[in-house]
């Protein structure tokens, strides 16, 4: 009987097993597919270092005066060097650095308390799922049979490609937008959506919008995808605003959690998302099985999983009842600029909040780094001054949300914002400008105020 078998081993499998340790037991960690999951394989590395890529072409550009753009095969051999290197050193060379049983295979449960691997049975007194997730495939007349890429398949092309139909909205659609366009690919966003990102204020997501614009990229909302076929080596996608083709598609239609372990012998529900569902300290409805990462549902954030992986893992082993707050996780698109944001407006009642927008031409570094393309949008409690969400589109915005994060988990207001001097000239600054604009026009003022 093993104390603690944890089914997956990407952030959320890692981080319970490093905790595990910690917390001086030898875990069992079972996993599928190569190690490490999806972030340092097909995920946030090698996307945001083909980003990087292309954002170091994009300035050269800029500062010559015409248009350059990286080779596209020697740019995904560096995107490649770089996952091989670090799955060896964060995951298989971390791995070996830790007391664990390890077994390569899919795992699916037999009873509340047994999974069978490899045809072999495992007994656990306490399981943590942390499989991940897959790409959704929508249901699209044609889509199949005429082929896609994921986000596995565009970051590891086959093939260079001239133009690149992207089929979804959000965080993946924009970065593959850029990346692409930026690597000299012609792209057309396809989003359902009236705008581009739906769940986003409307001041981000116009300004994101006009971002793709600015680089070439053709965004299309409010489209219904009917059809897609074949047509003389290109894939012509029949829309309700007319056909557009392309040399590939990209499906960026979201991700869907990997709950295909049979957990209804382990008296295990799935919620309304489709993702393992649980109780505020991840426990699930079989008290002896947690879950951690994606396959609880979105947000599908690294950051998330990682510390969820290590909460799920105290929780089981120890007793005790921690819980996280996942409105608090700090989200970003990895474009350049960042678009960025934490926290919520949901729960407060109405006229409850007040807003302000604080336009990155106020911001010195901004001119400095030569695109005052930006914004953050800061949300406050009228009647305390605590700050309930703030949104922003901004160079290192990815970095700068932290503290934001962190003034909104404990509760500080305006006034503690305002408190703290804020290097200049940096990016940071903008969040004590969105302070400071609830009480005096930001453009009227000198620099480092």
């Amino acid at each position: 009987m093993k104390d603690l078998v944890i089914v997956g081993w990407g952030a959320a499998g890692f981080a319970a097993l490093i905790k595990a340790n910690q917390l001086g037991l030898k875990p069992t960690i079972i996993g599928y597919g190569p190690i490490g999951g999806t972030c340092v394989n097909v995920g946030c590395i090698p996307s945001k270092r083909a980003l990087r890529i292309g954002e170091l072409y994009s300035i050269a550009s800029r500062v010559l005066g015409e248009r350059t753009y990286p080779d596209f095969g020697e740019a995904f051999e560096d995107v490649k060097d770089l996952v091989e290197n670090l799955r060896k050193r964060k995951y298989e060379d971390v791995l070996a650095s830790y007391d664990a049983e390890v077994i390569e295979g899919k795992a699916r449960f037999v009873s509340p308390g047994a999974v069978k691997v490899n045809g072999e049975i495992v007994e656990a007194r306490k399981f943590i799922i942390a499989t991940g997730s897959s790409p959704k495939v929508p249901e699209i007349r044609g889509l199949k049979e005429a082929g896609f890429w994921t986000n596995s398949e565009a970051l590891y092309p086959d093939r260079e490609v001239d133009s690149l139909a992207v089929i979804g909205g959000r965080a993946q659609a924009l970065e593959f937008a850029q990346m692409y366009r930026r690597l000299g690919v012609d792209v057309a966003v396809l989003q359902r959506s009236k705008v581009l990102l739906p769940d986003w204020e409307p001041e981000v997501s116009l300004l994101a919008e006009r971002v793709l614009g600015d680089e070439g990229v053709y965004v299309f909302t409010n489209v219904e995808v009917r059809e897609v076929r074949r047509s003389a080596g290109s894939k012509v996608i029949v829309t309700n605003r007319g056909e557009i083709e392309a040399e590939e598609i990209l499906l960026a239609a979201g991700r869907k959690p990997n709950v295909d372990l049979n957990l209804e012998a382990a008296g295990v529900e799935l919620g309304p998302n489709g993702g393992v569902k649980v109780n505020d300290d991840l426990s699930t409805a079989n008290p002896n099985v947690y879950a951690a990462g994606d396959v609880i549902g979105e947000p599908m954030l690294e950051s998330l999983a990682g510390y969820e992986g290590s909460i799920a893992a105290e929780n089981a082993l120890t007793g005790s009842r921690k819980s996280i707050n996942r409105k608090l996780a700090p989200q970003v698109i990895f474009t350049q600029p960042n678009i960025a944001r934490v926290g919520s407006v949901e729960g407060y009642e109405v006229g409850s909040l007040e807003s302000r927008v604080v336009w990155l031409s106020e911001l010195p570094k901004a001119s400095i780094l030569g695109d005052e393309r930006g914004l953050v949008k800061m949300t406050i409690e009228r009647e305390t001054k605590r700050i309930a969400s703030v949104q922003m589109i901004a160079e290192n915005a990815g970095d700068v949300i932290a503290e934001a994060a962190l003034a909104i988990k404990h509760g500080l207001t305006i006034d503690d914002i305002i408190e703290v001097v804020h290097p200049f000239p940096t990016v940071a600054e903008s969040l004590r400008l969105a302070a400071l604009s609830f009480y005096v026009d930001v453009s009227r003022l000198s620099c480092c105020v």
